[in-house]
């Protein structure tokens, strides 16, 4: 591992161009900590400490920069004329794609208010802007190598793709729309690259806003604490809206384009129920870089917080973020690279891929989302701050107000969801139909509530189950390790059984609608799981504003502690910390249910697919042949190995963190006493040099299994006259590592979460508090679950709908052709 600065993968950091940072003084009076200092001239509570400045250029995205420097006036002719013809591509479509495009518009406009809103808000003192710069820095360096490497993934995969699809043969539907080979595969390979592009900006949207909300929710947490959590909400809200509203505007651009290129509908044409399938490259291209952007994220986090807890509680019995810690400062980069701008890339592909549905709808989808801009944005402005209660007024309990805001949301969800089925599913073949496909949508809304709702009370230390897991500490480690896993996976049961009412319900809402396909067979069962899928995404702008209010509020916390504020203010960030937690974990949950239902559409699409290519009914997946059977333990031995290999990852890059953070302990004796400096930037090039190596290996295994283990038995199928086996084996894996995959993802994040919110219930002063024998074994329990929440958990759902779209991927017909249902346009 290279010195920072020395030429390292890394950008140059730890280039200790110092600034100041005081204890509740002037910085008029700071003086920097020199060679005076390191030589023990005066203590370090009295002088000024001092922090790294983490990069020696700008990393702003070049984009970015290039927008930057143009004229004002320039730059709004040229928007209004971009608008101009995008409002008529749209009109040329659908008048429905223009109010797509109109919501998608008012909801830039309501961004930009609440960018402005927050970055209004004071930094405070001298000493917590300083600190938020140093975080800034990291994190804006990091994100830049990181998404360098992705994009080179991705374009090497691009040129893959591009090949597979210029080889393979075309359809009698492709060649009657005047869709040749080359033309499928660029489009193919232009919507992965966009899809890519886009998830790569959610990601940089959502930590570039937690960088510079940090330290302002830090500063109002001095005056009170619904102000602070204000902050936190609407500035993850800016975060939200600008995500679920790029994911909207993106799809809908590819939709109308396309639409009006090929002349979809016209005699000869392509149908319009066969253009979702054009359009899988873009949730892919999302899907790819959400998943690395997880584990590249997951890893650095998770490393930089187990090596800074080990030594740093455990071993030398200092707070959490004490600026004394080496790692510290990674530590709380992590939060931004880690949960906010892999989350962002992470709940854009989710909607991406749901809007890209199978069933051959786009439109239904994407004016659900439009309202669902609209319902979220509401309910972010329902939370209100209250007129100046300052820090003697007992703290109101955040996870009492962001649930009210959610009520609000999911109330209007309900009433919006109503009248889009209305709109655009009502249909006089059968008249009560889009009655059915709203219950439906009611079914996804509940369990979306439901998976909130049984998350909270599994990792919110006011529940019974935290507290019994906190209470285990008091015996030791070894207890504590195994309440906690006993918690996590007894947390799988409710889920489990939510998701199978869930879409059995909406199955058989949809197949007893009323709709008969040209045989008169019933159908839009599979139909009705999709929109059930839709319900429970009808709300996500405001379940990933929850999501971004965590990190946020940790990142609050320890510019707190770093800048040595006073105890009652700690009280505050600890409060919102600990709900920042619940958050967290309650969209994990949310993406997990949402993950299970889409897969399970995409599964039955890709049978569809299959039997549409043979000409030979595919509707069962019999485990009884042993091959097939053989492909199921392969696929749920995936998720186990990449399970591992996340977690492993994260074990091998803290134990680094661990000895740098132990040497600098030992050769710096100082540092305890405030006498010397620790290296902040050398933790920082460890975990992010790390985490850029180690993500390489589980994301390969995500990308390559299904295709080698469909060429491998389509061989074998080959010489034993099994002409659909390949296809078969794959269908198997893709089964057994979906139902593998949400067990496991629930047990890992439920698990984590609970460990985490244990540590800070102990926190609070129960079982002895901090720095007791108790609290040392929560902190053992913590970090043994934080790879569980935040490398591998939330990169398993990533995984479970990427498998299925690989497999869409590697169908070569656009077919479903049974499934069309006759609806309104």
């Amino acid at each position: 591992m290279q010195r920072p600065g020395s030429g390292s993968e890394f950008p140059p950091v730890g280039e200790f161009a110092p600034f100041p940072v005081t204890r509740r003084v002037n910085s008029s009076n700071a003086v920097a900590m020199d060679d005076d200092m390191e030589n023990g001239a005066g203590t370090y509570q009295e002088r000024p400490r001092t922090f790294p400045a983490v990069r020696s250029k700008s990393h702003t995205p070049w984009i970015f920069q290039m927008l930057t420097r143009i004229n004002a006036r320039v730059l709004f002719v040229l928007l209004m004329l971009i608008f101009v013809v995008v409002f008529y591509i749209g009109a040329s479509a659908s008048p429905i794609i223009v109010f797509v495009f109109t919501i998608c518009i008012i909801s830039l406009f309501f961004s930009v208010f609440l960018t402005k809103w927050v970055l209004a808000k004071d930094e405070g003192p001298p000493e917590m802007s300083q600190i938020s710069d140093a975080i800034r820095d990291g994190a804006e360096g990091f994100f830049r190598t990181q998404y360098g490497t992705i994009s080179k993934m991705a374009f090497i995969l691009a040129i893959v793709i591009l090949t597979i699809y210029l080889f393979r043969a075309s359809t009698p539907q492709q060649e009657a729309a005047g869709l040749g080979r080359s033309t499928s595969a660029y489009i193919t390979v232009a919507s992965f690259l966009l899809g890519a592009l886009c998830s790569g900006i959610a990601g940089y949207v959502g930590m570039w806003v937690s960088v510079r909300a940090n330290v302002r929710v830090s500063s109002a947490a001095r005056r009170s604490a619904r102000e602070a959590l204000q902050i936190a909400v609407r500035a993850g809200g800016f975060s939200a809206i600008v995500v679920v509203g790029m994911a909207v505007f993106g799809v809908a651009i590819l939709y109308a384009t396309f639409y009006v290129w090929l002349g979809v509908d016209t005699p000869g044409s392509m149908k319009v129920t066969d253009l979702p399938l054009l359009l899988v490259g873009y949730g892919f291209g999302a899907s790819f870089v959400a998943l690395f952007a997880q584990l590249g994220g997951g890893i650095y986090t998770k490393a930089a917080d187990v090596g800074a807890d080990l030594v740093g509680k455990v071993e030398q019995g200092i707070p959490e973020d004490d600026p004394r810690n080496p790692a510290v400062i990674a530590d709380l980069v992590g939060d931004n690279v880690g949960d906010c701008a892999a989350r962002g890339a992470d709940l854009f592909e989710s909607i991406a891929a749901e809007i890209i549905n199978p069933s051959g709808f786009i439109l239904f989808p994407l004016v659900v989302h439009s309202f669902d801009l609209v319902v979220s944005s509401v309910g972010i402005l329902s939370i209100r701050g209250t007129r100046d209660p300052g820090l003697t007024a007992p703290i109101e309990d955040p996870m009492k107000i962001l649930q009210k805001g959610y009520s609000v949301t999911i109330v209007l969800a309900v009433l919006t969801f109503g009248v889009s089925t209305r709109w655009l599913l009502y249909t006089e073949q059968a008249p009560s139909a889009w009655l059915n496909f709203a219950l439906c949508g009611l079914v996804g809304i509940m369990t979306a509530y439901a998976f909130v709702w049984i998350t909270k009370y599994y990792t919110d230390y006011k529940h019974e189950p935290v507290r019994t897991l906190a209470l285990s500490s008091a015996t030791g480690h070894g207890t504590n390790i195994i309440a906690g896993v006993s918690l996590g996976l007894e947390s799988t049961a409710l889920p489990v059984l939510v998701i199978s009412v869930a879409i059995i319900s909406a199955y058989w809402l949809g197949h007893t609608s009323g709709l008969v396909d040209d045989s008169g067979n019933p159908t839009g069962g599979l139909f009705g799981t999709a929109v059930a899928t839709m319900g429970m995404l009808s709300t996500a702008a405001y379940v990933l504003t929850m999501d971004m209010f965590g990190p946020i509020a940790d990142n609050a916390g320890g510019i707190v502690e770093m800048s040595q504020q006073p105890e009652s203010v700690r009280e505050i960030t600890d409060v919102l910390d600990a709900v920042g937690n619940t958050t967290k974990a309650t969209t994990k949950g949310f993406a997990i249910g949402s993950a299970a239902l889409a897969s399970f559409l995409l599964f039955s699409a890709y049978m569809d697919e299959v039997a549409s290519f043979a000409h030979v009914p595919f509707k069962q997946v019999d485990i009884a042949v042993p091959e097939v059977f053989i492909g199921g333990l392969l696929g749920s031995m995936l998720i186990f190995l990449f399970s591992a290999w996340a977690c492993s990852a994260v074990g091998r890059t803290a134990q680094e963190v661990v000895n740098e953070v132990r040497r600098q302990f030992i050769e710096r004796p100082g540092i305890m006493d405030y006498k010397e400096k620790p290296d902040y930037g050398r933790c920082v090039a460890i975990v992010a040099s790390a985490s850029l190596k180690e993500m390489i290996k589980p994301g390969a295994l995500a990308i390559i299994s299904p295709m080698v283990i469909g060429f491998l038995f389509r061989i074998l199928g080959y010489f034993t006259s099994q002409p659909l086996l390949g296809a078969k084996v794959v269908a198997s894996m893709l089964m057994f590592a979906t139902v593998a995959g949400i067990l496991m993802a629930l047990f890992l994040n439920t698990a984590g979460g609970a460990w985490d919110n244990a540590k800070k219930y102990i926190e609070t002063g129960a079982l002895g508090g901090k720095g007791s024998d108790c609290h040392k074994a929560a902190v053992t329990g913590d970090t043994v679950g934080d790879p569980f929440k935040d490398t591998a958990g939330p990169s398993l759902h990533v995984l479970i709908k990427m498998l299925a779209t690989i497999t869409l991927l590697k169908c070569k017909e656009p077919a479903l052709k049974h499934r069309k249902l006759q609806l309104t346009p």
